[in-house]
């Protein structure tokens, strides 16, 4: 129901009843500490009374004096807390642990056995334990003190025994509850008051700010800035701030938009310009060494042959790539053929080279080769590259291409860490698909899924003893009209 109430009602009572509250927790916690304060000066006085009965009756157990005994108790016991009320009481006890005199004669009887025995509803110590001073609490609260008395020969001549019932510790609860219940209703008569001033100055501009909410989309924002309340109260200040500049924003929540999606499309140019760099960065190091080796043994005709056959088809893919990105492009590719595979290999020995990584290839071709050159070289060089990375310094690197009627499958081995499909998987599904230890192996799954082909990891039981991660590439086998179309767009 109060939260239903305005909040010049909602206020005041809030803080009579927080006020209330306050009062009546620290009351409770008052009277929890004065209970424990009592009972701890309770204790500290029968120890001393104990002290004194030690002291003034060491020479009355000596001489056997039964009567000045009941004097010095009944003078001495007076000290304890409710001895009027029967709540506390002492005695002397000889050497076999019977009382020599109490202050209560009726509950200590003169000539009763105590030590050992269940005095009061409390089982004493026998003689032979109560050699050293012992403090016996029940579970109500009750207490009693045993302390041995020791002639100057340090023997045990007798006992004091001093016993508070449990009703001496209990704390005046209703003493200590009515200054709280005082308090409480003197807080309650000043505070509510103030509070319904307090709480008629705060709703003020609370609706005030609210009126000028609800016209948000119906008004011009900057004549809603008007009315909007100038207050002194910080946290009044933040919710009039606050609505102040979704005005600002809302004002100008087209120019954001506008500006959001001309940076959402030069994310997408930077993406794609990221790929093609990718792309074309992985044959140049292959075609500069082409160049460098053409111009050292151009004179050879084996040797010029091959590298102008090398740098062709390593530009002829550059150009095929970059002519698919432009629009209504219509892209013409051959099938691949086993040179690709040489030229793949060429192509990487220079970073190979540069890591001392040995490469190793094998060609398995049981059928003609009808898959896209351009998309299977990206692929195989890919790989190698990643793979030679991977190999790690003096590393081993092995490619094999295999044929059949079905398929054309590509399989790379390399020596460094093992690579799991599960880990395979965590590269490929890297956020914004742009992991920079494995940029070309996403661009291998994206020709997989493009394609009708598949791009595994194979586990660590099916790997060469000698090699430490396979990775496997595979496309359909196409007729010579069907390679160039993918399998899913």
């Amino acid at each position: 129901m109060l939260p239903r109430l305005p909040y010049r009602i909602q206020i005041p009572l809030g803080l009579a009843l927080a006020v209330t509250l306050s009062v009546l927790l620290v009351s409770v916690v008052a009277a929890q500490i004065s209970a424990r304060s009592a009972r701890l000066e309770i204790v500290s006085t029968v120890q001393r009374v104990v002290d004194l009965l030690v002291a003034q009756g060491k020479p009355l157990l000596a001489q056997d004096d039964t009567w000045r005994a009941f004097t010095l108790l009944r003078n001495t016991a007076a000290l304890l807390p409710q001895t009027g009320k029967g709540q506390s009481r002492a005695a002397l006890l000889d050497t076999q642990g019977r009382f020599l005199a109490g202050s209560d004669p009726s509950r200590l009887p003169t000539g009763e056995q105590a030590l050992g025995r269940l005095i009061n509803g409390r089982l004493l110590p026998t003689v032979s334990d109560a050699t050293r001073p012992r403090t016996l609490t029940s579970a109500d609260g009750a207490m009693t003190r045993i302390e041995p008395i020791r002639s100057d020969d340090d023997q045990v001549i007798g006992y004091v025994f001093a016993e508070v019932d449990a009703d001496a510790f209990a704390p005046d609860w209703a003493a200590l509850s009515t200054p709280a219940l005082i308090g409480a209703a003197l807080a309650i008569v000043v505070l509510v008051p103030l509070g319904w001033l307090l709480g008629r100055r705060m709703a003020r501009p609370i609706a005030q700010t609210a009126d000028c909410i609800a016209q948000i989309g119906h008004a011009d924002a900057s004549q809603l800035q008007l009315l909007l309340p100038q207050v002194q109260d910080p946290e009044l200040n933040r919710i009039a701030g606050a609505v102040r500049q979704l005005l600002i924003e809302t004002s100008a929540a087209q120019a954001n938009a506008q500006r959001a999606l001309s940076a959402e499309r030069l994310a997408a140019v930077g993406r794609i310009t990221a790929a093609v760099a990718h792309e074309i960065n992985n044959p140049l190091a292959g075609l500069i060494t082409a160049t460098r080796t053409l111009r050292l043994h151009g004179d050879v005709p084996e040797t010029r042959e091959r590298s102008l056959d090398l740098i062709e088809r390593g530009l002829q893919q550059i150009r095929i790539m970059t002519t698919a990105l432009l629009p209504q492009a219509k892209v013409e590719d051959r099938c691949m053929t086993p040179d690709d595979l040489d030229d793949v290999i060429t192509l990487a020995r220079a970073t190979a080279t540069q890591h001392f990584v040995t490469i190793t290839s094998e060609l398995d071709k049981r059928s003609d080769l009808c898959v896209p050159s351009t998309v299977f070289r990206q692929v195989m060089l890919n790989l190698l590259l990643n793979a030679i990375k991977a190999a790690g310094r003096a590393g081993k690197v092995h490619a094999r291409l295999s044929t059949d009627a079905l398929k054309v499958s590509f399989e790379l081995l390399n020596t460094g860490s093992h690579l799991s499909q599960v880990d395979l998987q965590q590269r490929l599904h890297a956020e914004d698909r742009n992991d920079p230890h494995g940029f070309g192996l996403w661009i291998c799954q994206e020709f997989a899924v493009r394609y009708g082909g598949g791009f595994s990891a194979a586990s660590a039981t099916l790997i060469p003893p000698a090699f430490a991660t396979a990775l496997t590439f595979w496309l359909p086998n196409l007729t010579r009209n069907d390679h160039q179309k993918p399998a899913a767009d």
